[in-house]
């Protein structure tokens, strides 16, 4: 009975880390795309190469981002 069980779960194990890996996979392709990690790339950016400098605050950063749109509006569907 054992290795009936452990020849069903073995299978089913590799298919749910298959799947949760999938899943993080789809979350960080959608927040990259939407631009929900922007700020977090931002911080880690400042932290990176100018470590004398305060950071923007979050609500700065999006501030600061949408009128940098506003001003040069390249190529974007809206």
């Amino acid at each position: 009975m054992t290795q009936q069980m452990d020849a069903v779960t073995g299978p089913l194990r590799t298919l749910g880390a298959f799947l949760a890996r999938a899943g993080r996979g789809i979350r960080w392709y959608m927040r990259n795309l939407m631009g929900d990690s922007a700020y977090e790339t931002y911080l880690a950016h400042q932290r990176r190469q100018h470590t004398d400098e305060k950071p923007m605050t979050e609500r700065e950063f999006w501030r600061d981002r949408m009128d940098e749109q506003d001003r040069n509006p390249g190529a974007r569907c809206c």
